[in-house]
């Protein structure tokens, strides 16, 4: 897995030039430098269509989220560039409800298998999460409020699921995608957004059902933001 994460103001450029430098091990913090840039090469790894960092998600760091809002599970519109605090977004390729045959060649697609453990994981943190001053956690995906609420309900979800059935906030941000059938996918990935600017990138996400615990490691350390919940 790579990241790129900020613990002070916005200087994605600076985040840019340590990341390109492509070492093997984390980037430590340099003397006087807000920023925390983490790049790890991954060997080949069985369930990841990212097992290296492409530079598709390099951009982010640092940048405001569009002002979209995006129709939730739980029956809102949510615009996650107006909340205040801290947001945690996953991005997921899909589900597939139970007895439903999964997209052609689905389980032969490095990294499309493991959007259920990922979503299972943040359920699990759910409560450790918000106690780190997490205002909210979302999961994201290009199936639409329908089909993600019956993943929702079937997993115990505490948090919303955001549907971008229209491509709307990825192709405003730059999100990576994958098509597969006909279907444009998100490519797994997570945001730590603080008032409404990405701090930290996870991209990629080689093991979906670890990716909680490396959040939650991230946000252990991390500065406070202005608009955390009390």
């Amino acid at each position: 897995m790579a990241s790129a994460c900020a613990a002070g103001g916005p200087r994605p450029a600076d985040a840019t030039l340590a990341a390109s430098r492509g070492r093997s091990d984390d980037v430590p913090n340099m003397p006087g430098s807000p920023w925390t840039v983490r790049l790890r090469k991954e060997a080949s790894v069985s369930n990841t269509s990212q097992s290296r960092d492409d530079d598709a998600c390099r951009h982010l760091l640092g940048t405001r989220l569009p002002p979209v809002a995006l129709p939730s599970t739980d029956g809102k519109t949510v615009a996650p560039a107006r909340i205040p605090g801290r947001v945690v977004l996953y991005a997921y390729p899909r589900t597939s409800r139970p007895g439903e045959a999964p997209l052609p060649g689905w389980d032969s697609i490095p990294g499309a298998r493991g959007c259920t453990p990922q979503s299972c994981a943040f359920r699990d943190h759910y409560s450790t999460l918000r106690a780190l001053n997490v205002a909210e956690v979302y999961g994201l995906s290009t199936q639409d409020s329908a089909y993600q609420h019956e993943m929702v309900a079937r997993l115990h979800l505490p948090f919303p699921v955001l549907s971008d059935a229209h491509l709307a906030f990825a192709t405003s941000l730059g999100l990576p995608t994958f098509t597969v059938a006909g279907h444009v996918l998100l490519r797994r990935l997570t945001l730590i957004v603080d008032d409404g600017t990405i701090s930290c990138v996870f991209y990629p996400v080689p093991f979906p059902e670890r990716n909680a615990d490396e959040v939650e490691a991230w946000l252990r350390q991390a500065a406070p933001v202005s608009g955390a919940r009390d």
